[in-house]
This record gives C-alpha cells, sequence and structure tokens, in this order.
C-alpha cells in the first residue's frame, strides 16, 4: 500500500497537469502528441505506468511481485483460479495503462493544441517529488518489510509468504526472479498490445469485422456490469426508495404526522367554534344552566350530608 499510495498519487496528479495544460478538456479522443508539449508530465507518467504495472526495478513492481508471488505458492482452494486470474489483470491493467499513455503523450497532435505549455511549477515539481518515490522507496523498504520483523506481530503472514525467506534474499533477488516468471512478459506483452492498437495500426480498432466481433461488443459494453449493476442493484434499490418516500416520507411523516396533525387541530377546532354564536343571550342561557346546575348539586349534596 506505501507503493502504491506513490505512484498512484503521481498518475493522479499527471492526469490532472494534462487537463490544466489542456484547458479542461478530459476526453482522451481529442488528445495526442503531448510528449514534447509537456516533457516534466510526460516522463513522471511514464514513471507512474512503469510503477503500475509492476515493471522490474520500480517501486510497484516489489509489492506487485511479491503478492502473485504469494498467490502462485498458495495451497488452499481456488488458489489456482485465483492466480490465472491476477495474470490476466496483469495484461489488462498493462493495455489500458499504456493505451492512456499512448493516446494522450504519443500519435499526433490535436489542431486545437498547438499552444499547449507544460504545467507551471505548483504541478511540476509535486509531480517530480512523488516520481523519485516511485522508482527507489520499495529498495531500501523491501528487506525489513518482506523478509524482516517490520510489522512484527501486527500483520499476520500466511504460509505462502515463507516461500519469500529461500527464494528471495533481497530486493536484488526479487529482480532476478523477475525475469523467471511470466508476469514481466504477460505485462510487456499488455504494453505492446496497446502500442499496436493505439500507435502502429489504429485503423485495427475501427475496422467493421472488429466491431461486430463479441470481443469489441465485450469491451465495448465493460463487461456489461452496468447493464447488470442497473439491472440487479440500482433498480432494486430504486424500488425501494421509492417505496420508502412513498410509505414512510408521504403517508407517514407529511399526510399523518405533519398535515395530518394540521388537519385534526382544525377539524377540532372547528367543532369547538361552534359553541361560539356571538349572540348575548345564548351566553347568558349557559350562565343561567350553568349556575341552576351548581345550585341543584349543592342542594342535593346538602340533602345527603343530613
Amino acid at each position: 500500500m506505501m507503493t502504491h499510495a506513490f505512484f498512484k498519487a503521481l498518475l493522479f496528479l499527471a492526469a490532472g497537469s494534462v487537463i490544466v495544460a489542456l484547458h479542461h478538456e478530459q476526453d482522451i479522443r481529442k488528445m495526442g502528441g503531448l510528449k514534447n508539449k509537456l516533457p516534466i508530465t510526460y516522463v513522471t507518467s511514464l514513471i507512474g505506468s512503469l510503477a503500475l504495472i509492476g515493471f522490474p526495478g520500480f517501486s510497484g513492481f516489489f509489492s506487485k511481485d511479491a503478492l502473485i508471488e504469494a498467490i502462485g505458492h498458495a495451497d488452499i482452494i481456488g488458489s489456482g483460479f485465483a492466480y490465472a486470474s491476477v495474470l490476466i489483470g496483469v495484461f489488462i491493467t498493462a493495455l489500458y495503462t499504456f493505451r492512456l499513455f499512448f493516446k494522450v503523450f504519443h500519435g499526433a497532435l490535436d489542431e486545437h493544441h498547438h499552444d499547449v505549455k507544460e504545467s507551471p511549477l505548483s504541478i511540476t515539481l509535486p509531480l517530480i517529488l512523488l516520481a523519485i518515490p516511485s522508482v527507489i522507496i520499495a529498495w531500501p523498504t523491501v528487506g525489513p518489510m518482506v523478509f524482516g520483523s517490520y510489522f512484527t506481530t501486527a500483520i499476520s503472514q500466511p504460509d505462502a509468504y515463507q516461500i519469500f525467506g529461500y527464494e528471495f534474499t533481497s530486493a536484488y533477488g526479487f529482480l532476478i526472479h523477475a525475469f523467471s516468471s511470466p508476469v514481466i512478459y504477460i505485462a510487456l506483452f499488455g504494453v505492446a498490445t496497446a502500442y499496436i492498437l493505439y500507435i502502429q495500426k489504429p485503423s485495427i480498432l475501427h475496422d467493421e469485422t472488429y466491431k461486430s466481433s463479441f470481443i469489441y461488443r465485450l469491451l465495448d459494453n465493460k463487461y456489461y456490469f452496468d447493464d447488470l449493476y442497473e439491472n440487479v442493484f440500482a433498480k432494486q434499490a430504486r424500488n425501494i426508495g421509492d417505496l420508502l418516500w412513498k410509505v414512510g416520507d408521504i403517508k407517514t411523516i407529511d399526510n399523518f404526522i405533519v398535515n395530518g396533525t394540521a388537519y385534526r387541530i382544525g377539524n377540532i377546532a372547528n367543532r369547538i367554534k361552534g359553541i361560539q354564536t356571538g349572540y348575548i343571550y345564548h351566553y347568558a342561557l349557559m350562565m343561567i344552566l350553568g349556575l341552576a346546575i351548581f345550585l341543584a348539586w349543592t342542594i342535593l349534596d346538602l340533602g345527603g350530608a343530613s
């Protein structure tokens, strides 16, 4: 998480640098050729991208390689599926990361962006300060954190982590191991795929045969997760919200408590005001009747006492 924090913050800030330089343009389809226009943003974005895909030597490599190796050496149920899923994730991460990188910084410069200038020092300086640990922070920390007792008993380590004790003896052991692992080659394949599709032969993505293929529809619809989320979760949540609104808000709070209280008070007031006629003889009659009742009660009470 520590290494992740540096290069992820770097990439977010680099994205902000591009947006500021392009006067708040956020559509990457309208970007391209910014390599020479934004040299500091370009270099720091490259560093962040390489760290994100776990390229050997960068800080993201050590944490990512450790996690993948731990999953690969796990012997619990489902670990094989998890390992295969992680390797697929390595390819996808490299593909989408360098898709963004190539489309923004390489290719043809958009005609509307010829006046683009590098972001001010208030942005480029933090980019540089985040890029440095994105490269080197794992080198002095991987030893005590992975091989040592930095966390003592605060974090329990699974049995699969014991592999690091004899397979990797240092940060250099991690680095040497990278070239015997499929991870780096899968990541490079993802980068190469992004380069071919978005720089070398972008016409492939506009081919009608490709657009009619299942893989294109699957990717274009984002694995149909939006449809699944909309129909299974969002729609049901809205239905529950409508029910709570109609029963709880309208019927209970508005009609019964707020408006209902006002209605009942008004209804009682209307009934009470019926005895207030405004005629003096009505009030005199009520006074006489009240006095008669009081006298009758007093006489009867005295008679009973005697």
